[in-house]
């Protein structure tokens, strides 16, 4: 089976700190990491080259120099009025597809946001499980200002998951920043750390994942993120129903009881 770590990228970079953890950094630090039709369709290939390495547990997400990510490449945006509706329609596909195949993948995904996350990159930094903030962090949802709507790549449905419709409105509306400390109070992020040090705090609460059964941290991303779109409280147990009952049936589930009935550690092997 081949790891993710044996693929090549142009947009991002990978490395693996620790055993089960991958960190996926944006390297396009002289356009502040911004998004490229390259850049989409290779969030699509690392998406399934994750889903084929059983070996990682969690993947963290950040950015190369003084960056998160700013969003669309807007030296490419003279181009967006002479593509016509179907060129458009078929450049946003494509976009969606990348961010979508990441938000997808079967492992939990932590953005550690470091400086702005603006635009399509403030799309990204929802697409995660969780987010934590560097101090510098700034997020935007710029998208009115430059003459487009803030219903891109998954804003409108996340946003107002995360902080409520009102204030995912008047973010949305004034393509205003939220700066680090008030994202932390609004919930838009965990956690606040300096510059220096997100990147290793994000890199610690993904071991503190890693430590827990791979199959049950897996189909609760799952449920978790399907009971966001299922539209009644039967429908969500019944599908929690169904995740119990798999995580019951692993070898994980058996060694995860042994261990607690003989206060050690857990050794799980993700079968």
């Amino acid at each position: 089976m081949a790891s993710v770590l044996d693929h090549e990228f142009d947009t991002f970079t990978l490395n693996s700190p620790e055993s089960g953890i991958v960190v996926m950094t944006l390297n396009r630090p002289a356009t502040y990491n911004s998004m490229t039709d390259l850049m989409f369709e290779e969030f699509e290939r690392v998406a399934w080259a994750i889903d084929d390495d059983d070996d990682i547990r969690v993947l963290v997400l950040t950015g190369a120099g003084r960056a998160f990510c700013s969003g669309f490449d807007l030296a490419d945006a003279d181009e967006l009025p002479e593509l016509g509706a179907v060129g458009m329609l078929n450049k946003q596909e494509r976009a969606a597809r990348g961010m979508l195949a990441l938000r997808s993948v079967r492992i939990p995904v932590i953005a550690a946001v470091n400086g702005a996350a603006a635009g399509g990159g403030f799309s990204l930094a929802l697409a995660a499980d969780i987010r934590i903030a560097a101090e510098s962090a700034k997020f935007n949802a710029a998208f009115v200002r430059i003459g487009l709507s803030a219903g891109d790549l998954g804003t409108s449905w996340l946003l107002p998951r995360l902080v409520g419709p009102g204030r995912a409105s008047e973010i949305a509306f004034t393509g205003r920043q939220v700066l680090a400390d008030e994202a932390c109070e609004i919930g838009l992020v965990s956690s606040v750390h300096p510059d220096t040090e997100v990147v290793s705090e994000a890199i610690a609460l993904a071991g503190r994942i890693a430590e827990n059964s791979p199959t049950g941290v897996q189909l609760s991303k799952r449920a978790l993120q399907a009971n966001a779109e299922i539209g009644s409280y039967q429908a969500a147990i019944e599908l929690e129903n169904r995740g119990q009952a798999l995580a019951t049936r692993t070898h994980d589930m058996a060694e995860a009881l042994n261990a607690f009935k003989e206060k050690r550690p857990a050794h799980y092997s993700g079968a």
